[in-house]
């Protein structure tokens, strides 16, 4: 299992590489993975695509918090 902290180091990473577009990124990267029929390594990119996502808002969540 892949910590959160690495999927966040992940997701910090393809957003420095490619901007607002990282979760498009992640998500293409997902679905390569599922077509070569490699689910555990889609369900990484799924995760790094979340947390892409999560950093790029500009405000938080209903169920996030600010720290």
């Amino acid at each position: 299992m892949i910590s959160d902290r690495d999927i966040y180091a992940s997701a910090t990473l393809m957003i420095k590489r490619f901007g607002n577009d990282a979760p498009i990124e992640a998500a293409q990267r997902a679905e390569a993975l599922l077509a070569e029929g490699d689910l555990d390594g889609r369900a990484v990119w799924m995760r790094i695509m979340a947390a892409a996502e999560a950093l790029l808002r500009q405000t938080p969540g209903p169920d996030e918090t600010i720290q």
